[in-house]
């Protein structure tokens, strides 16, 4: 099974080679990740390009319109329609709070969306915000972009086949020094109501949507601690451990703004187990361990760039008229899972879902 399922990890298993159309995307919110991480990669890819720009920055605007070679508006102006001629879909990459206005602006225009997780800084208002997508008729991808990392999408396919037996367990972990480099406190993630929480909606939603792929589950169940001993988390948790319970299997998931660097996912099922390290920092090189009672393979290297994936997997599409998973629906599993959380570790009770 290795064989056949490995051979290709960078394969593309939604590509149509006949389809050479591009998709012309707006970027909304250009903080330090967009500007360094999605732009570049929409520029790589083969069927997105990124034409227009959003920031209410005026530097911003003139440096990113300079350097892509787009179109550079502010807020109202994206509201208003400006340039609606020159973008086919826009991704969303403002402050979780942000999103709802965004995209709702977006599909007004009648534009698809690709949206940041979590959709939203309340569950609420990522419902408003899918329901504004199924209304306008458009499509709304939720932006996990390791569901398009071609490595973790062959895991995928070696556990649906049964490669390690049934799923008994995962274990995750992101842990990211949000005030490491030139990083202060005066910062949105560090804002309760625009973040809507801290480590646990940042980068705790990494390793529980992943897994989520991995099995092909969704939970049923959450309890949670949170912690945060440095006065500059006092709006959002710093630190935060929660168990996920499914139907069968139970995650292990933490997260941290503090902290060394790490990201990490493991499954272990009754007859093996996929572990990864290097498991979320864009664009890294995946460290993949598959261990069954046949033997051992490990992988380093493989696959490709999953933030180009991401978007040419979403711009493919649109180009297309295909269907987009993960949609607003996936989602809001997590936005849902995510609340859970928060009210269990408020509580100290276990929350069904």
């Amino acid at each position: 099974m290795f064989e056949s399922t490995f051979a290709d990890a960078s394969r593309r298993d939604w590509a149509d080679d006949g389809t050479d159309a591009t998709v012309r995307i707006a970027t909304v919110g250009c903080g330090n990740y967009a500007r360094s991480v999605s732009l570049p990669a929409m520029e790589r890819g083969e069927y997105a390009a990124p034409t227009v720009v959003v920031s209410g920055d005026a530097d911003k605007r003139a440096t990113l319109a300079d350097e892509f070679g787009v179109t550079a508006l502010d807020y109202d102006e994206y509201e208003a329609g400006a340039a609606t001629d020159e973008y086919d879909a826009v991704y969303v990459a403002t402050p979780n709070r942000l999103h709802l206005p965004h995209v709702e602006t977006a599909a007004s225009h009648g534009k698809h969306v690709i949206c940041e997780k979590p959709l939203e800084a309340t569950v609420d208002r990522a419902e408003r915000l899918v329901a504004a997508c199924d209304d306008a008729g458009v499509r709304l991808m939720t932006a996990y972009r390791m569901q398009t990392d071609p490595v973790v999408r062959r895991l995928r396919e070696f556990v649906a086949a049964g490669g390690i037996g049934d799923v008994q367990r995962a274990v995750g972990d992101f842990t990211f020094p949000v005030l490491g480099g030139d990083a202060g406190p005066d910062q949105w993630r560090l804002d309760g109501r625009l973040a809507g929480g801290g480590a646990l909606y940042d980068v705790g939603v990494y390793p529980l949507n992943t897994a989520r792929f991995l099995a092909g589950d969704d939970p049923v169940a959450v309890s949670a601690t949170t912690r945060s001993p440095d006065p500059a988390f006092e709006e959002v948790d710093q630190h935060v451990d929660f168990g996920v319970e499914f139907d069968g299997w139970v995650g292990n998931f933490s997260a941290s703004f503090s902290g060394h660097p790490n990201t990490s996912l493991e499954l272990l099922g009754s007859d093996g187990r996929v572990a990864v390290r290097s498991a979320f920092q864009p664009g890294a090189d995946r460290e993949v361990t598959v261990e069954t009672p046949t033997g051992t393979l490990d992988l380093t290297g493989a696959g490709a760039d999953e933030t180009v994936e991401e978007f040419d997997y979403f711009a493919h599409a649109v180009a297309t008229d295909a269907g987009v998973d993960p949609d607003g629906a996936d989602g809001l599993v997590d936005m849902r899972t995510l609340a859970a959380a928060q009210e269990s570790a408020a509580s100290g009770r276990r929350v069904e879902l």
